[in-house]
This record gives structure tokens, sequence and C-alpha cells, in this order.
């Protein structure tokens, strides 16, 4: 009992116990189409967190769903069928099912709602997904525990329909990114405390401050785009009051089009060239090698550490941690946060302090596995070649063979010369 405890909550160790329990019982009682289940984590609420109702990033709307899905939790006691989005738009009086689709995707962005499982029979039939509810946004560490496509669905709602879950998911992948450049592990379990204390923090008050999956800059770059959006949306209304005689004002569908667009071109262009989809080269441009023990998310996680050093340093540090990983095999204390390891590498690294060690063997036996693949005579040079004795008298022997079947066939058994028949 003498090892060092994971990053990951015990909570959440336990909640992942509690995940696939789930599961199994969903897969057992399900019934003939396919039907989210849902878990709440924290305590029961007689009345919704402040910290929902505080949220400098979500809108009104994406509040409202959180609480109208917390209603159903609470009349269920916290394991209960995830409300569809007609249940949840009689209850919120929200008419446009995109609206509360587009509300979902930003709670699970910024980590108010987890899709911790995608639930399939034996057979491959989906049965429904299973959801968590949180009464704080989630650490990144165990929202990637959890949610094996969270990375992944973060790249994926760049290119969403909606510009604000664009910008809030472009907000988290910055935050990432800005804590990674201020030398802050992200990969690592804070103190709940900690990150109730940053998040009751006023920006207005000045100083930097974060709220759980953002940082200050990012929060304020939100609320300001939010801001002018709105002031956007009043001032076109009162041009629209000032020339209410005008015909081209009188089409309000095309108006409202045109703010909507106007707000779509300054949120890209704010955030489209700071973040993207991370795609790295080693030297000569060559594809970089990961540890296969590592996860797609721990993957976008290790290329935004992995980018601030020159292309011929990458492809070190992933052996190295590849070597690391091979040596607990033989008995080396094992690595319980691969993220922070790799972070401690590219800091040596960049105060020119690495020495590949461990990492060597793997990128030896990596470079003679590409010679054998690249060399296609490997694997016989140690053929003995037929000398010409051997080859006539494998040949003569062919010959007889054919002459016992011309026989057999009742065909003349004449040869030319050579002892190769001329009508072949």
């Amino acid at each position: 009992m003498n090892e060092p405890p994971s990053t990951v909550r015990p909570e959440t160790l336990a909640l992942d116990a509690l995940i696939r329990e789930t599961v199994e019982r969903a897969k057992a009682n399900a019934g003939q189409g396919p039907a989210d289940t849902m878990l709440f984590l924290g305590n029961r609420h007689q009345s919704f967190p402040t910290s929902v109702i505080k949220d400098p990033v979500l809108e009104p709307v994406d509040k409202l769903v959180w609480m109208v899905i917390m209603l159903q939790v609470r009349e269920t006691a916290g394991d209960t069928a995830f409300p569809g989005y007609d249940a949840i738009g009689r209850m919120a009086n929200i008419g446009s099912r995109s609206t509360i689709a587009r509300a979902i995707a930003i709670l699970r962005a910024s980590r108010w709602l987890t899709l911790c499982a995608r639930i399939r029979k034996s057979s491959g039939r989906f049965l429904g997904n299973l959801y968590a509810l949180h009464d704080e946004p989630l650490p990144l560490t165990d929202a990637l525990h959890l949610d094996t496509d969270y990375m992944a669905f973060l790249h994926k709602a760049l290119g969403h329909g909606h510009s604000r879950v664009r910008a809030v998911a472009q907000g988290v992948l910055v935050s990432i990114d800005e804590d990674i450049e201020a030398g802050r592990e992200v990969d690592v379990q804070e103190h709940s405390i900690e990150r109730r204390i940053a998040s009751r923090m006023d920006p207005e008050e000045g100083g930097p401050r974060r709220f759980f999956a953002f940082t200050g800059n990012v929060v304020q770059r939100l609320r300001g785009d939010l801001t002018a959006d709105q002031k956007g949306i009043n001032h076109h209304d009162q041009n629209s009051n000032l020339d209410k005689h005008r015909v081209r004002n009188l089409d309000v569908q095309k108006s409202n089009l045109g703010c909507s667009s106007s707000y779509i071109n300054k949120t890209t262009t704010t955030y489209t060239d700071e973040v993207s989809k991370i795609e790295l080269g080693g030297e000569g441009g060559q594809p970089l090698v990961y540890p296969g023990r590592l996860s797609e998310n721990h993957r976008e996680l290790a290329k935004r550490h992995l980018r601030d050093l020159a292309p011929e340093q990458r492809q070190s540090i992933l052996d190295e941690l590849e070597g690391r990983f091979r040596a607990e095999q033989k008995g080396m204390k094992p690595v319980y946060d691969e993220i922070s390891f790799l972070c401690s590498l590219c800091a040596l690294t960049k105060e020119g302090k690495f020495q590949p060690n461990l990492g060597i063997k793997v990128r030896d036996a990596r470079l003679e596995r590409k010679k054998e693949r690249r060399s296609p005579s490997t694997g016989q040079a140690n053929v003995i070649r037929e000398t010409d004795e051997q080859r006539e008298k494998r040949k003569a022997a062919g010959l007889e063979q054919f002459s016992v079947m011309r026989k057999t066939l009742g065909m003349p058994n004449t040869q030319g010369s050579g002892g190769v028949d001329p009508e072949l």
C-alpha cells in the first residue's frame, strides 16, 4: 500500500466503477429502442448551485437547460433516463431543438456535463449514452478519465454550426495552451477549495483569475464577444426602429441573419488563428511515433506540450517516455501521471538539460525495424544458392516425370534438342 496515489480523485475512480455497473444494468434492462442514461455527481441540493448561476461563460439558455436536467435528476434520486429534447423543451419553454443541442454541447465542452459511455449490446446495437451531471465543472484530469473522446469532441466542435459552441470549445483549448505556456501542469489534480476560490474572484476588481475550465483572459474574451454581440443586436434594433419606413428593414429574418453572420465572422477571426487541431512532425517532417499507452486524450495534450520544442527534439521525448513505460516491466516504479512526466522532460529539454537514457533502446529498435522494412533481401542472406549441377539434375528429373505422363496418356515421347519437346 506504499504506492503513490493516482492523479485521479478517489471519488472519480469510484464513479468509474459505478459507471461500469450502470452500463451493465442498462444492457440487462434494455428495451426495444435506444435510451440514454444519466448519473448526477455531487451533493443533493434543495436549490441550484451558485456556480452555475454565476458562470461567466454560459448563456442564460445554457444555465436553464442545466437546471432542467438537474430537476429531472432530483425527482428520480440521481439514477434516471436522460430527458429528451422534447421534455427539456417543454420544461424550459424552448421551442428550438437546435438551441437545446447547442446548450448540451456547451455544457459538455465547459465540463458541466460529461458523456461517460456509449452503451451497446454484445451484438453491437446502440442502446444509448450515459451522461454525468456535475454540481461544478469537472477538473480536466477527471474529464479525460471519464470522457475518452473529450479532446476529440473539442476539436470537432471547432467546426460546429453555431458560433457560440465554436467559441466555447476554442476557449477551452486556448485555456489549456495558456496554462501549458505558463508552466502549469494541466493534468494534475487541484484542491477543490482552491478551484472554488479562484472561481469566486470578480474579474472587475482587476487581476487575473480563472473560472474552472477557462483562464481569466479567455473568460474576459468570451464575455466581451457575447456583450459585443448583444450590443450589436440592440444597435441593429435601434436602426430598424429609426428606419422602419425603409423597405430594407422590413425583412426581420434577413436582418437577424445579418447580425448572426456578423457575430460568426467576429468569433472566427478572434479564435481560428489561435487554436486548431495540432499535427506535429519530427526531424525532417517525419511523423511522430507516440507510446501506445497514451490515450487519444493524452496524445492531444502531449502534442500541445511538444509543439514548443524543435522538431528534432520531439521524438526523443516520446522515446524516453516509452522507455520509461517499458522499464516498469523490469521493476521500476510505475508512472502514474504520463503527461506530468512528459511535461518534466519538455522542461528539461527547454533548459538544455535533457539527456536521452531509456529512450535510446526504443529509438534503436525503431530504426532497426525501419531498416528491415526497406531491405527486401533481409532474411534471405543465409539461403544457399543452387549450383549448375543441382539445377541440371532437377531439370532432368522433371523431364523424366514429363515423359512418364506423356506415355500414360498415349502421346509420342519425341523430344527436341536440349530435352525440350518442340511442340511446347
